[in-house]
This record gives structure tokens, C-alpha cells and sequence, in this order.
């Protein structure tokens, strides 16, 4: 067993993809945001990227601001909708601690810390190290497309 399988057991069974190799360059909040460019973290000390208007809080609520900056709004659930892309925010005892974002054919892809990005089942992440799912946002996608093209 890796110890990306022992670190979340679900994903012993298979059914998770390698999709990049591991990089130290970006997160997984900021893949979540569709950037592998940089950190993005709400530290006090303003050494990684956040959303200048947005507090620097490690909280569910600043998390949330942070990707309505990005257009998204508050979702009911992480089920697929057409010409909605899809992030979802975990936390373990009130505390933001990984996202992710779904993908066209309704899985989840996450950057895991420093490591590879993968393609999952949502739920798979659950546990001990990330906690729950406490948050699902989504947007348009044509804001994504107004996004990459700068307008």
C-alpha cells in the first residue's frame, strides 16, 4: 500500500488515477480554483496568495468568499449539473483542510499537499486527515471561459 492509500483508505480499493507528478508549486485550493501556479492558503502572514479582499481567516466563511470572488455561489450538493463546474471545501472540526473540483465526467480531481494530483470519488477523501465535506460552490462554466480568456 502507498501512502497516499494509507493516508486515505478509500482509495485502497483502486479506483483513484495519478493525473500529474508531484510538484510543490501550487495546492489544492488553488487547483480547485483552476491555478498550478502558485500557493493559495489565508495565512496571516500574507506569504501565500489569497484574494486580497477576502480575510485571511482559516475559516469555512473566508474559504467561501474567496470563490464567490471567483464567481461561484453555494451548492446544494456535489452531484454533476450541466454548464456547472463544481468545487467542493472539506473541513475537519469547523477548519477548512483540502478542496477540490469535479471534473466533465462527475469525479473529483485534488491536489494532495505537495504530491500528485489525482481523479477520485469525492467521498474517498474523506476521513481522519481532511474531515467532511462541508461545502459545495459551483459556477457557470462560461465564467471559466471568461476567466482563462482574461475578459
Amino acid at each position: 500500500m502507498n501512502p497516499l492509500e494509507m493516508a486515505f483508505p478509500a482509495l485502497a480499493a483502486g479506483h483513484y488515477t495519478l493525473t500529474s507528478p508531484a510538484v510543490p508549486d501550487y495546492n489544492c485550493v488553488a487547483w480547485a480554483a483552476g491555478e498550478s501556479d502558485c500557493w493559495w492558503w489565508p495565512d496571516p502572514q500574507g506569504l501565500n496568495f489569497w484574494p486580497p479582499e477576502i480575510p485571511r481567516l482559516e475559516t469555512i466563511d473566508s474559504f467561501r468568499s474567496a470563490f464567490e470572488a471567483l464567481g461561484f455561489a453555494k451548492a446544494h450538493d456535489g452531484q454533476p449539473e450541466p454548464g456547472l463546474e463544481k468545487v467542493a471545501l472539506f473541513a475537519r472540526g469547523g477548519k477548512p483542510t483540502h478542496m477540490a473540483r469535479q471534473l466533465e465526467n462527475g469525479r473529483w480531481t485534488s491536489k494532495m499537499g505537495q504530491s500528485e494530483d489525482i481523479e477520485h470519488a469525492l467521498r474517498d477523501l474523506e476521513g481522519v486527515l481532511y474531515g467532511e465535506v462541508a461545502l459545495f460552490m459551483g459556477r457557470p462554466k462560461s465564467v471559466v471561459i471568461a476567466q482563462a480568456k482574461g475578459t
